[in-house]
């Protein structure tokens, strides 16, 4: 039996797949932060621009006014709305992303597992040589000492 080729190069790509695969995972989740904190700022902007408006609508506005704050108030909803949208694409990215991760390291723990195999049986075939070569040591040893006859 050969002695077992070595799988390092491929372990050092499977490896690097895991590695580019966790960049891209925290990548998504830091990108995911980012959106909620935006989502929040949009969220809490529009909460003080609803108070703003609430003061000065007691003191009475025109309907100039009116319409602008209300095409403001819409345009602040749609850009919640799209904030929204980007959250949900970042989630199923995130998903992705860690289908890959798992992938990629169900990959790498196989080769592992394929090298570690065939090293234990290398050894193992190793071992049965040398109990064969100790075998036929003692074998020739026994048969070169005299043994007396009854």
């Amino acid at each position: 039996m050969k002695r077992p080729s070595d799988l390092g190069t491929l372990l050092e790509l499977r490896q690097r797949q895991r590695d580019d695969a966790l960049k891209a995972l925290a990548e998504a989740r830091r990108e995911r932060q980012q959106g909620e904190q935006q989502l929040h700022q949009l969220h809490a902007y529009t909460r003080e621009a609803e108070a703003r408006w609430t003061e000065r609508a007691r003191a009475g506005v025109s309907p100039t006014l009116l319409a602008t704050h209300l095409h403001f108030m819409a345009r602040l909803e749609h850009a919640t709305h799209v904030q929204q949208q980007t959250l949900a694409q970042q989630a199923q990215r995130i998903a992705r992303c860690e289908a890959q991760l798992l992938e990629a390291e169900r990959a790498l723990a196989t080769l592992r597992q394929l090298q570690m195999r065939r090293v234990q049986q290398w050894q193992q075939h190793q071992a049965r040589l040398e109990q064969k070569a100790n075998d036929e040591l003692a074998l020739q040893q026994h048969r070169r000492q005299p043994h007396p006859t009854s």
